[in-house]
C-alpha cells in the first residue's frame, strides 16, 4: 500500500515536471524583461518629458509677466490651458506607448468596439469643442482669470480657464465648472469703468436747492479721498420714479470693483448732511399687521 502510494506521487510530479517541461522558461522571462524595461524606460521618460515641460512653460510664462506688455490675469489665464494641454497630451501618449508596449492593439480596439468607438467618438466630439471654444475666449479676450462675469444664469469671477471647462466662483462661495462648448453668450463686468447711481428719495416739499448744495459740498470733500473715481460726480436732478417716489441721482464713474464701495461710502455721508442740515427725508414703513 505504502508503495503504491509512492508510486501515486511519482506519476503527479512526472506529470508537472512534463507539464512544465512544456514551457519555454528562458523564452518567458527574455520576453518579461523586455516588457519591464520597455514600460520603465516609458515611464522614465514620461516624467522627464513632464518635468521638462513644467520647467519650459514655467520659464516661458515668467518672461510674458515681466515683460509687462500682457494683463497678469491673461497671461495667468495662458499658463493654465497651455500647463493642462500639455499634461492632457503627455498622459494620452504615455498610456497608449504602455498599452502598445504590452501588446494590446489599441487602434484595432478602438476601431473595432462598436458602442463604446460611437460613445468615445461623440466624447471626443464634445472635448474638441471644448478645446476650439476655449481658444476662441483666449483669443478674443472674452474674460481672463479674475474678470467678474455673466454666463447664463451664473454670474461671479473666474478664478480658471482650463482646457475643458471654465471655472467661475459665485459671490456666495460657489464653485461653478461650466463646460466651454456651453458659453455662447458672456457679460464681462470687469472691461471699462463702472457707472454708479446714487439716488436720494425726497418729498415733493423738501429744499430741493438746499439739498443738492449739500450733495455738492459732500462731493467735494469726499472725491479727493476716492482715486478710483475716474469721471463724475454729476448731479442729474430730480427724478421721478413712480408712483409719487422722487428722488435727487448722482452718476459717477470708478474702476471696476470700487462701485459698492464708492456708492455705499457717498450716500452715506449724503444722508449724514442732510440729517445735520434738519431736512427729513422719506423714510420705509415696516407693516407688522397679520394679514
Amino acid at each position: 500500500m505504502f508503495l503504491a502510494a509512492n508510486s501515486g506521487t511519482s506519476d503527479t510530479l512526472d506529470t508537472w515536471e512534463a507539464f512544465l517541461a512544456k514551457f519555454r522558461w528562458q523564452n518567458i522571462l527574455a520576453v518579461l524583461a523586455q516588457k519591464t524595461l520597455t514600460i520603465l524606460f516609458y515611464t522614465i521618460l514620461f516624467i522627464i518629458l513632464r518635468k521638462v515641460a513644467r520647467v519650459a512653460l514655467h520659464h516661458l510664462f515668467r518672461r510674458y509677466r515681466q515683460k509687462g506688455k500682457y494683463a497678469v490675469a491673461r497671461v495667468a489665464t495662458m499658463d493654465t490651458l497651455v500647463t493642462n494641454g500639455t499634461n492632457y497630451a503627455l498622459w494620452f501618449l504615455y498610456f497608449y506607448a504602455i498599452l502598445s508596449a504590452l501588446g494590446v492593439p489599441v487602434g484595432t480596439l478602438i476601431a473595432g468596439a462598436g458602442v463604446i468607438s460611437l460613445a468615445l467618438g461623440l466624447g471626443a466630439q464634445g472635448f474638441v469643442s471644448d478645446v476650439v471654444t476655449g481658444f476662441f475666449i483666449l483669443l478674443e479676450r472674452q474674460f481672463d482669470v479674475g474678470d467678474v462675469v455673466q454666463i447664463g444664469e451664473i454670474t461671479g469671477t473666474v478664478t480658471a480657464i482650463g482646457i475643458r471647462t471654465t471655472q467661475v466662483t459665485s459671490f456666495d462661495g460657489t464653485l461653478n465648472f461650466i463646460p466651454n462648448r456651453n458659453i455662447s453668450i458672456v457679460a464681462n463686468k470687469s472691461r471699462g469703468d463702472m457707472r454708479v447711481l446714487i439716488s436720494v428719495h425726497v418729498f415733493p416739499a423738501t429744499p430741493i436747492d438746499q439739498v443738492q448744495d449739500i450733495i455738492a459740498a459732500v462731493n467735494k470733500k469726499l472725491v479727493p479721498n476716492y482715486p478710483d473715481i475716474t469721471d463724475g460726480p454729476h448731479d442729474l436732478g430730480i427724478t421721478d420714479l413712480g408712483k409719487g417716489d422722487l428722488a435727487l441721482q448722482v452718476q459717477m464713474k470708478v474702476k471696476n470693483g470700487a462701485q459698492v464701495t464708492v456708492q455705499n461710502a457717498f450716500l452715506s455721508a449724503y444722508l449724514q448732511a442732510i440729517h445735520e442740515a434738519g431736512i427729513d427725508l422719506p423714510t420705509s414703513t415696516l407693516n407688522l399687521t397679520k394679514s
